[in-house]
């Protein structure tokens, strides 16, 4: 297996992405859609499963920079900008699209994309934006709606989600289900009973903020998107 930093441009600012590739070639691309921490090395180390699996994985920038929070309050910095306009959201995540069709050995035809909780919002308006993608997924996602692109969602849409994420109430999962559903997506949403937000990282143990590890959760929901895939490429 092959890695590699690469930088590519989206409206003028450095962006720091990172890839794996598999050792097969004309293989389908995952894009990685890292947490409100950024691109750190969780989102590296799921790069390089997915590689081990067959596919090209590149794990996108979405701060610019290659910038990776120190603290929540960093974080939060980090990711409000974006939380608050949508639109630039789109047009970073769109860029990174365009930058992975383009790597070696890339199928151009079978791309999906996955999130992690700021990372979730930003493969589902990716998805929202239009976006020739086969599929994406949310995990622990956050789901705050958005505008939807014209030519409507083309994406089906697979959400991994804590039943007690405090960050994602029952209101805002019905109201993503609604949605989902009045723009016509084929979506399907697995709420994991008894677990929290970030359940997918080993290091979440933070009752206060509401993020604890559950390795249940976390087998389940990678065989879900493995699943998913073998939908969605086939």
């Amino acid at each position: 297996m092959k890695t590699e930093e690469i930088h590519y441009k989206v409206n003028g600012e450095n962006m720091v992405g990172f890839v794996a590739y598999p050792e097969s070639s004309n293989s389908p691309l995952v894009l990685i859609a890292h947490t409100w921490a950024g691109k750190d090395s969780f989102v590296h180390d799921r790069a390089k499963d997915l590689a081990m699996l067959g596919y090209t994985a590149m794990a996108v920038d979405m701060y610019g920079e290659g910038k990776v929070g120190a603290d929540a309050s960093e974080n939060e910095a980090l990711m409000t900008p974006l939380i608050s306009n949508r639109d630039d959201l789109k047009e970073r995540i769109l860029g990174a699209l365009e930058t992975g069709k383009s790597l070696e050995g890339v199928d151009p035809s079978k791309v999906a994309a996955i999130g992690y909780c700021f990372g979730g919002l930003v493969v589902l308006d990716l998805a929202r934006a239009g976006a020739d993608v086969k599929g994406v997924v949310s995990f622990h996602g956050l789901l705050m709606p958005s505008s939807i692109s014209d030519h409507g969602i083309k994406s089906k849409i697979l959400v991994l989600h804590g039943e007690r994420d405090p960050m994602v109430p029952l209101e805002m999962v019905d109201n993503f289900q609604k949605e989902m559903t009045n723009a016509n997506a084929d979506w399907q949403l697995h709420s994991y009973g008894g677990t929290y937000h970030a359940f997918t990282n080993l290091e979440a143990n933070d009752p206060a903020l509401g993020t604890q590890y559950n390795q249940d959760a976390d087998k389940r929901s990678w065989r879900a998107m493995l699943n998913f895939f073998n939908e969605v490429f086939s």
